[in-house]
């Protein structure tokens, strides 16, 4: 049996089919757009999900073209053709607007724009036909041209979707469908380069005039990674529908079910693979649907089998915004960061609105960013009486923890070289206080400005070690944080899995100036807090004797270690 080629970089969904590439059936998200009634419909989902195939099958499925010919054939062996003549008479029967936004990422205003007009010039264009008849005339003909030629007012581009969708009714004498691709990449590469404001203000009256009580669109889809907060881009729109990774509805038609996954591998010949598969690319819950797999790793993973189970997703984007969120991120969302990276969970108020501005300033919001960016999973969700959705969060997978892990590890090794990470560390786990004491402060000095420019939050540097100690001695200790242990809860705790080797009890003590605490007694004080509270209790329980017991004290970017 000949097998398939995979549609690897191939997301025009006539090209897969008429070149009989690989393919997992997802025809029936047609059916289920059809009936939904929704005029507007947003939908939101992580990168690399399937979005721009799907747009691009429901593109092929209801465009009337002049220089297309009808579709059907591409669709009469998929699922959709068995529901019949109530949804495949919708078949050809539609003009389509279609624009995809994902590749403008630009450095600045005054790029972006330049490359939203190419967008919308090349739509444009495979629409002038229009111009052969009387549906564009006078001004309009001279928008027209100017679009095509990009030389229009931003006004003109502003208006762009409004006035076309009423250019292709008025010629076919039939509502038009709508569909935009992507929508919020450029306002991602916008909040990173700092024109976010720009293109907002754009997309705001883009979407709004071309959407909002438009009498001449069928339908609109639109799909991106986020829900723009309404009041940032959709405050003109009353008429639409957001589908997040919460709701039931599309829950199986972006991504891959296990059934798809499993008879892809067996199609292959790679069973043996299964568990792997699973445990490197599954885990997602969209609505009502469990298990969901990343489409864009099983595919990679399908191409590039011999070289075995490895991350693919995290190599599609920079995740610069990702890191630096996290980077960011307060003392609190750094802890909840370890009981992460440690397989845990963590229960948090989500949010479905994205405010860009209020990511950086709120925990919360960071989390729900990191949720519908495939980043973290919902386990559990419930309604509280005051509304507000509270979720359990996890790790979906081994393939996004490495991306975490990436990160983190960038955080020690951008601020130390990797022979001083390795002799702190040696240091840590010998009990040579000196040693640990220079390069902790140095690690302390480089770092204060990379976490925090203020220096004002000491303790983000401090957490970051944390984390950071979590990847480098995984392998050998097993790393806690916070929890208690005797008759109170210690900073951090190293055990040993190997009960001959040395177990770790540090506790961190800030200076305070109001009790008139120097580096010498802050650092005493923690020493004595550890021996008090007996934190070595959870240590020789596990039969392990010899503990190294560690304070440290800071004051802003000064630091003391002392060993006992």
């Amino acid at each position: 049996m000949k097998l398939k080629t995979l549609p690897i970089g191939q997301s025009d969904f006539r090209e897969i089919i008429t070149r009989k590439q690989f393919y997992v059936d997802k025809s029936l998200l047609l059916k289920e757009l059809l009936d939904s009634g929704s005029l507007v419909s947003l939908i939101v989902r992580p990168r690399r999900f399937g979005k721009t195939t799907n747009l691009s099958m429901i593109r092929y499925f209801f465009e009337k073209h002049p220089n297309l010919e009808n579709c059907a054939y591409l669709f009469q062996d998929l699922q959709l053709w068995k529901e019949g003549s109530e949804y495949t008479d919708h078949c050809g029967k539609y003009p389509v607007v279609f624009w995809t936004l994902k590749d403008i990422k630009e450095s600045n205003w005054e790029n972006c724009v330049a490359r939203i007009k190419i967008v919308l010039a090349e739509e444009y264009s495979r629409h002038s036909y229009l111009l052969s008849g009387d549906s564009v005339t006078g001004q309009s003909r001279v928008d027209f041209e100017n679009i095509i030629n990009r030389s229009a007012d931003i006004s003109v581009y502003k208006n762009a979707l409004k006035n076309l969708t009423g250019y292709l009714y008025n010629h076919y004498k039939q509502k038009v469908v709508v569909l935009i691709d992507e929508y919020d990449t450029p306002i991602h590469e916008a909040y990173e380069r700092g024109y976010y404001t720009n293109i907002v203000d754009f997309l705001r009256a883009f979407l709004g005039t071309g959407l909002k009580d438009n009498p001449c669109i069928e339908r609109a889809v639109i799909t991106g990674i986020l829900r723009i907060s309404k009041e940032s881009i959709f405050s003109d729109l009353n008429n639409f529908d957001v589908y997040t990774t919460l709701n039931n509805q599309y829950s199986d038609k972006f991504g891959l079910t296990e059934n798809e996954v499993w008879s892809a591998l067996e199609y292959y010949g790679l069973d043996s693979y299964k568990e792997g598969v699973k445990d490197w690319y599954n885990g997602y819950v969209f609505g009502n649907t469990d298990g969901i797999y990343n489409p864009w790793s099983v595919l990679n993973f399908l191409h590039k089998s011999s070289e075995g189970l490895r991350p693919h997703w995290v190599n599609t984007s920079s995740n610069l915004l990702v890191k630096k969120l996290l980077t960011n991120a307060d003392s609190v969302a750094k802890r909840d960061m370890e009981l992460l990276l440690t397989g845990q969970a963590i229960q948090k108020e989500v949010v479905v609105d994205t405010v860009f501005a209020d990511v950086e300033k709120n925990s919360e919001t960071l989390w729900s960013f990191l949720l519908f960016s495939g980043y973290l999973k919902v386990t559990k969700q419930e309604m509280t009486e005051d509304d507000k959705l509270i979720c359990e969060l996890m790790i979906p997978n081994k393939e996004v923890n490495f991306v975490y892990r990436k990160f983190i590890s960038s955080w020690l090794t951008e601020n130390l070289q990797s022979i001083e990470l390795n002799l702190l560390l040696k240091s840590l786990l010998e009990g040579d206080a000196k040693i640990l004491g220079k390069f902790l402060k140095k690690f302390v000095l480089n770092s204060m400005s990379y976490f925090d420019p203020t220096g004002a939050e000491p303790e983000k540097v401090y957490h970051a070690f944390v984390l950071g100690l979590l990847l480098q001695l995984s392998d050998r200790y097993q790393v806690k944080s916070n929890r208690e242990s005797g008759y109170g809860r210690y900073d951090i705790m190293l055990i040993p899995k190997n009960s001959s080797n040395s177990g770790i009890v540090i506790e961190f003590k800030k200076v305070d100036h109001d009790d008139k605490e120097t580096l010498e007694t802050a650092v005493e004080s923690a020493l004595a807090q550890i021996e008090d509270l007996q934190y070595e209790t959870e240590l020789k329980a596990l039969g392990i004797s010899k503990i190294f017991q560690y304070g440290i004290a800071f004051d802003g970017k000064e630091i003391l270690v002392r060993m006992k």
